[in-house]
C-alpha cells in the first residue's frame, strides 16, 4: 500500500514536470550600460610642436675673407726725385752740331774738335748762316760746305752744340738766332761749348751768368765775357762748368774736344 502510494506520487511528479510549459525567460530590463557613456572629459595634452616654417633659419658660418682687390698695395721703395717738368731731358742722338762762321772760322779748332768727336762715334753736322762753302782763316783756307742753316737748327736733334772760333765768329755775338740756340741747349740739358772768341756769344745770350769760363786772352774779349756775369780771366786753356765747356784758342783744340766728349759721356 505504501509502495503503491509512493509510485503514484512519483508518477504524478513526472506528469507534473512534463506537462508544465517551460518557464518564460527572465524578463529583460533595460540594460544598464556597463560604463556610462557620459561626454568624455577633455584630456590635458601638450600642444603639438609647430612644424618648422619654410623660411630657413640663419646658420652661423665662417664669413670668407674677401679676396684682395685689384688695387696694388704701395710698396716701400726708393722713389727717384722727378726732374723738373718744364726742363726737357736730353735724349742721346750721337750727333753734335758745329757752328762755324761763313768766313774766317778757325781751321784747327774746327778740324781737331770734329776729329775727337767723330773718333768717339759721334756724327758731326755743320751749321752756318749760309749753305755756301765756308772758308777758314789763312793760311789753311780750309773749305767746308755747311749741312744746315742756323735758322733751321733743332737743338733736340743734337747731344752737343759747339761754337767754333776764329775772327769771323764775331758774326754770332749779337745774333738772336745764335742766342736762342745757346739758350735752348741749356734748357734741354745739352752740352754747350765755345772756343776762342765764341764764348762772347754765350755771354751775350745770358747763359754764362754765375759760371766759370775762359776765352781768347785779349783784354777786350775777356771784358765782354765778364760783362755776361761770368768768372773769366782767359788764362785757362779749357774750363768746364757743368755742361758748359769753353776754350781759349787753337792751341787748346784737342783738350777742348776731349772735355766735350767727357761731358757727353756724363750727360
Amino acid at each position: 500500500m505504501r509502495k503503491t502510494t509512493l509510485l503514484l506520487l512519483v508518477a504524478g511528479l513526472i506528469i507534473a514536470l512534463t506537462g508544465c510549459p517551460a518557464p518564460a525567460a527572465t524578463p529583460t530590463s533595460t540594460p544598464v550600460p556597463a560604463t556610462a557613456t557620459a561626454t568624455p572629459k577633455p584630456v590635458a595634452t601638450e600642444p603639438p610642436t609647430p612644424a618648422p616654417t619654410d623660411t630657413p633659419q640663419p646658420v652661423a658660418a665662417d664669413t670668407p675673407t674677401p679676396a684682395p682687390t685689384d688695387t696694388p698695395q704701395p710698396v716701400a721703395a726708393d722713389t727717384p726725385t722727378p726732374a723738373p717738368t718744364d726742363t726737357p731731358q736730353p735724349v742721346a742722338t750721337m750727333k753734335v752740331l758745329l757752328i762755324i762762321a761763313p768766313q774766317d772760322f778757325q781751321p784747327q779748332e774746327y778740324s781737331e774738335t770734329r776729329r775727337v768727336l767723330e773718333e768717339a762715334g759721334y756724327t758731326a753736322v755743320v751749321a752756318s748762316t749760309t749753305l755756301e762753302e765756308a772758308v777758314s782763316m789763312a793760311p789753311e783756307k780750309l773749305r767746308v760746305k755747311p749741312d744746315i742753316l742756323i735758322g733751321d737748327v733743332i737743338v733736340a736733334d743734337y747731344d752737343a752744340i759747339i761754337f767754333i772760333g776764329g775772327g769771323g765768329a764775331s758774326v754770332y755775338w749779337d745774333d738772336p738766332v745764335a742766342h736762342h740756340i745757346a739758350q735752348e741747349a741749356i734748357a734741354q740739358g745739352k752740352v754747350l761749348a765755345a772756343i776762342c772768341i765764341a764764348p762772347v756769344t754765350l755771354a751775350r745770350a745770358g747763359v754764362l751768368q754765375g759760371k766759370h769760363a775762359t776765352v781768347f786772352p785779349a783784354d777786350k774779349v775777356v771784358a765782354m765775357v765778364q760783362d755776361g756775369e761770368a768768372t773769366c780771366t782767359g788764362e785757362e786753356s779749357v774750363v768746364r762748368d757743368g755742361m758748359i765747356v769753353t776754350g781759349n784758342g787753337p792751341g787748346a783744340a784737342t783738350e777742348f774736344g776731349q772735355t766735350i766728349l767727357a761731358a757727353l759721356r756724363e750727360q
